[in-house]
């Protein structure tokens, strides 16, 4: 299918895992990609690489979501290479955990990952809208346990994705009148190498998902791609959760 033919999509944190599988989903439907990465340099210029082997342009950024700077640059970088982002995908995030009475609590590293999950996201979706055309898209990633505490400690964590999840209600709301749509997906059990569908703790998890198995990356992708799309023009503000029924 080609329902993203002709668009460019902006997505943080797309090198690898589920971020990975929504560059290959979008690109499958003929956008062209820009997607930032941290750490693995060597993943994303062979994804770059991969989605160019198929005919569509992909460009690799190195960029930290919680350094303004780094997404001032991307963004410009996207801007100066397609002329517009139509498509912004806010993937990049941390997962940090601990209990409120924990004793080594790492004060700082809750703190990176609010800076990342949620301002970050803030300050890209402000920087992207003026090079974001009326009837664009924005495609929050969050997380099921934004809305629900499966086991102890995630709190600091869920908090992130709740603000997240209020923050798409708002945005949704502010950019209506542009037809920008908005809207967050929230995974639950995905088949990664920070997730693997294997060991003790999935087999106690997955006591809770409905469908009984792990999703993969592109189950993801393929929800993005479809909020992305014409299709999904009356939808905004919306949270999908895309988890195998572990909510339900």
């Amino acid at each position: 299918m080609s329902r993203l033919k002709n668009k460019t999509a902006l997505v943080t944190g797309g090198s690898r895992g589920i971020g990975a599988g929504i560059v290959r989903s979008l690109a499958a439907e003929g956008a062209n990609v820009v997607f930032t990465y941290v750490n693995s340099a060597g993943k994303a210029e062979e994804l770059a690489q991969e989605i160019q082997a198929l005919g569509i342009q992909a460009l690799a950024i190195r960029a930290d979501t919680g350094v303004q700077s780094d997404i001032n640059a991307v963004v410009s970088a996207a801007a100066d290479a397609f002329g517009r982002i139509d498509i912004l995908v806010n993937s990049a995030g941390l997962f940090v955990t601990g209990a409120v009475d924990s004793t080594d609590t790492d004060l700082d590293a809750f703190a990176r990952q609010w800076d990342v999950n949620v301002l970050g996201v803030a300050h890209t979706v402000r920087t992207v809208l003026p090079f974001m055309k009326d009837g664009g898209r924005i495609i929050n990633i969050g997380s099921t346990g934004g809305s629900r505490s499966p086991y102890p400690g995630i709190g600091e964590y869920g908090a992130t994705k709740a603000a997240l999840a209020a923050y798409t209600r708002s945005w949704a709301r502010d950019l209506g009148g542009r037809k920008i749509t908005v809207n967050i997906i929230q995974p639950g059990l995905i088949d990664t190498d920070m997730n693997p569908a294997d060991g003790a703790f999935s087999t106690e998890m997955l006591k809770a998902v409905a469908l009984g198995h792990y999703g993969k990356p592109q189950d993801i992708g393929a929800a993005v791609a479809f909020l992305s799309s014409d299709d999904a023009r009356y939808i905004t503000g919306v949270t999908l959760n895309v988890d195998g029924g572990q909510s339900a």
